[in-house]
């Protein structure tokens, strides 16, 4: 006669028991935030460098709004 009922043996262990709601919310936030992060880079060789790119130039785009028309160019003398 066989054991069927997992509480009579050693089928105990053989069950998987699921992490408290917190554990499983932090678990499901960093899996969507790994497949937003490879849909994002999807297509792109090198991430990294297309990130110190962008960064790059919104550098020069805030420097070019700092900097006024006005105030360095060249001075024309009348007369």
């Amino acid at each position: 006669m066989g054991m069927c009922l997992p509480c009579l043996g050693g089928a105990a262990d053989d069950v998987v028991t699921t992490p408290d709601p917190e554990a499983r919310r932090r678990q499901m936030a960093e899996a969507a935030e790994k497949r937003q992060k490879e849909c994002s880079s999807r297509g792109i060789k090198n991430p990294e460098a297309l990130e110190r790119k962008k960064k790059k130039q919104e550098d020069v785009e805030k420097q070019s709004m700092t900097t006024s028309p006005s105030g360095g160019g060249l001075k024309w003398q009348v007369g």
